[in-house]
């Protein structure tokens, strides 16, 4: 058990400093001390309004779509009285 131990401690701890010295470990520690401020790139904030506003256009087709396939069967009104849901 001991030498399972030591293993995982040596290679652990090696890993643990590789990262420590690597680009990616320090942006990692200076995120943690928060000296770095979360870059707002006015172009991905538009895109992530464009993404917003297409998911909400499609939730919007989904409901008509719902709606026009109930009344095909026929069970809007079984719908409303808990019937029919998953």
């Amino acid at each position: 058990m001991e030498a399972i131990l030591a293993i995982t401690f040596i290679f652990g701890g090696g890993t643990l400093f590789l990262l420590s010295i690597s680009p990616v470990g320090r942006a990692l520690a200076d995120r943690l001390r928060g000296q770095v401020e979360p870059a707002h790139d006015p172009e991905l904030l538009a895109d992530v309004d464009a993404l917003r506003q297409e998911v909400a256009e499609l939730h919007e087709r989904l409901d008509f779509a719902e709606r026009i396939l109930l009344k095909s069967q026929g069970r809007h009104e079984a719908l409303g009285k808990g019937e029919g849901s998953a």
